[in-house]
């Protein structure tokens, strides 16, 4: 019983502070927007470069790699480069994922939040 009392004063409190709360939200998501995370695959063949909006910056293709397949273009060297292209994005778009959930897990003030 004195649990339920002692859960819906956190409420209460966590009520109060909501204001707050969203400022602290605002302000996390313009810092993460700012922030940066590379992808690679291939041991760095392929390397994509993403911001905290998940928005693709740049992608590059080692040219090595470029020079090797200019001459065959086999549809295995074509899926090949897919993969890897696939792969970074990927690593990529994980690595923003958890600047996410650092960032906005300071803005929830240790509240235990689905997802966070």
């Amino acid at each position: 019983m004195f649990d339920n009392l002692k859960n819906l004063k956190d409420l209460a409190g966590m009520m109060g502070n909501l204001g707050e709360m969203k400022q602290k939200f605002e302000e996390a998501q313009a810092q993460l927007a700012e922030k940066i995370a590379e992808g690679e695959a291939g041991a760095g063949a392929v390397r994509v470069v993403m911001n905290g909006k998940l928005e693709v910056l740049s992608v590059a293709i080692d040219p090595a790699m470029v020079g090797a397949l200019a001459g065959t273009g086999s549809d295995a060297d074509r899926e090949m480069v897919e993969e890897l292209l696939a792969a970074a994005f990927n690593d990529a778009a994980q690595k923003v994922q958890s600047l996410m959930q650092a960032s906005l897990g300071e803005a929830a003030g240790g509240l235990n939040l689905p997802g966070m």
